[in-house]
Formats: C-alpha cells, sequence, structure tokens
C-alpha cells in the first residue's frame, strides 16, 4: 500500500511539474509562466524542538537535515546545497510570470535583491554575520520582506520584471539564490 501511495505521488509530482511548461507555451495571448522550485530538507525533531510545533513539514522521503547541521554548515559557509532554488538561473521574455513554489518543509522567501548577501537570521550567516542586506533588513517585520514570504505549500507569483538580470535570495536561507535574465 505504502509503495502504490509513493507511486501515486510520483506520478501527480510529474503530471504538476509538466503544467507550467504546457502553460508557458500557452496561445501566444496570455503571459507565460516560469515556475521555481524552493527546496529544503528540514528535519522535523530538531526543528520543532527550538521552533515550535509543526513548524517543519518535510515532505521528503527519508531525506533530512537536522537545525544543528544547516546552522553548523551555514556558520561555516558551506551551507546545506540540499536547500536550493531550482532552477539557479532562469531566462524568460518580458512579460513570462515567475511563480515561485515552495516544496520544501519551512518556510522561505522569494526576494529580489541588488546583490547577494546575508539573511535575518544571524545563525543561518556565514560566520553568524548579524548584518542582512538592506532587501532582507527588518526580517518579516518588514512589510517589504512579509510580502516575498511563500509558506510550505504555497507560491509567490512575480509579475512585471524588466529587461535584464534580477536576483532573487531566501532572506531567511541566504544561500538559497538564483538570477533570473528577462529578454
Amino acid at each position: 500500500m505504502r509503495k502504490v501511495a509513493t507511486l501515486i505521488l510520483l506520478a501527480g509530482g510529474v503530471f504538476w511539474a509538466a503544467v507550467p511548461c504546457a502553460i508557458a507555451q500557452g496561445n501566444g495571448n496570455s503571459p507565460g509562466i516560469a515556475q521555481v522550485v524552493a527546496l529544503d530538507e528540514c528535519d522535523p525533531v530538531s526543528f520543532d524542538a527550538v521552533l515550535g510545533p509543526d513548524y517543519c513539514k518535510n515532505i521528503t522521503l527519508g531525506a533530512f537535515t537536522t537545525l544543528p547541521a544547516l546552522s553548523a554548515g551555514a556558520q561555516a559557509g558551506t551551507p546545506d546545497q540540499g536547500w536550493d532554488f531550482e532552477p539557479d538561473t532562469l531566462t524568460i521574455k518580458q512579460g513570462t510570470v515567475v511563480s515561485a513554489v515552495n516544496q520544501g518543509g519551512e518556510p522561505h522567501t522569494f526576494t529580489e535583491v541588488k546583490a547577494f548577501g546575508n539573511g535575518f537570521v544571524p545563525p543561518l550567516n556565514p560566520g553568524s554575520a548579524t548584518s542582512a542586506i538592506p532587501e532582507c533588513s527588518g526580517g518579516f517585520g518588514s512589510v517589504a520582506v512579509a510580502k516575498t514570504r511563500i509558506l510550505q505549500g504555497s507560491h509567490l507569483d512575480i509579475t512585471g520584471l524588466s529587461k535584464g538580470k534580477h536576483l532573487f535570495q531566501c532572506c531567511i536561507h541566504p544561500w538559497m539564490r538564483m538570477e533570473v535574465d528577462v529578454k
């Protein structure tokens, strides 16, 4: 029964992963959609013990990163590569909607920044740096940052990107970064 459920979930994931590609091709009259996926592998036991019950909603099949391991790696400048935006770079036509989808187990932000840098959670910055880049300053107390939050299972649509290079990062996990090039 468990194998059948896993196969159904995988088949559903393949179907939904193909939907944005089909939509992006469209009929030429509507803007395309390009999907970006936020991924992480939080360990529910260690995250929930510190951050509260049901904070981590890990849906991976056996892949877990503990909160102490995540913090230690980030502080040492070697963050967990399983926590990422996919793809790392994206080239789109002007007018395309970028839809950032959180398929991870905990909240992220998808924040446009002028230059990559530190987030607002010092234990997740290299060397536990306390300074955040301007776009991440204030954390969720800043309306600008709060508007870029993507909770588990939700998405954030970015519209109206001008031609040129746009940088996005997670203000919580600052190594989660990507570049969007608008043609």
